[in-house]
């Protein structure tokens, strides 16, 4: 299913899917991977170390990333960190619950954003195969 999804370089708005968006942003990135890889490998790092199950889950730390995207408007954000949480298990209710909190903390633009959220989730989780 296609949405209409908002580029994060503030460009006009596309129809593509969120594995779409996925692949387009890692492909747009390629330049600054090689042109700027040490920048590249400390994102990578520091991605790998704040992720890493602690006291809190990786799976509730996506959450977190899950509701600052929400909050922060960015829709590759969006999409990278609901495939991660489908790959995780996530249920649409922790989904839901989750953007829930970005709701409440950033207000009506986080709950537009919440719909792009839910569109993803259904998104990734059939062509996962989960159920809801």
């Amino acid at each position: 299913m296609k949405h209409a999804i908002e580029e994060t370089n503030g460009g006009p708005m596309s129809t593509e899917t969120y594995g779409e968006l996925t692949r387009s942003t890692t492909q747009d990135l390629a330049s600054l991977r090689s042109d700027m890889p040490d920048l590249m490998k400390g994102f990578g790092d520091m991605a790998r170390a704040a992720t890493r199950d602690g006291a809190l889950s990786k799976k509730t730390k996506e959450l977190i990333a899950l509701a600052l995207g929400v909050a922060a408007h960015c829709d590759a954000c969006i999409a990278f960190h609901v495939q991660a949480l489908v790959k995780l298990g996530v249920t649409k209710a922790e989904v839901e619950e989750a953007l829930g909190m970005a709701v409440y903390m950033g207000g009506g633009p986080s709950l537009m954003y919440s719909a792009n959220a839910m569109a993803a989730f259904d998104e990734f989780a059939t062509r996962a195969g989960a159920s809801t």
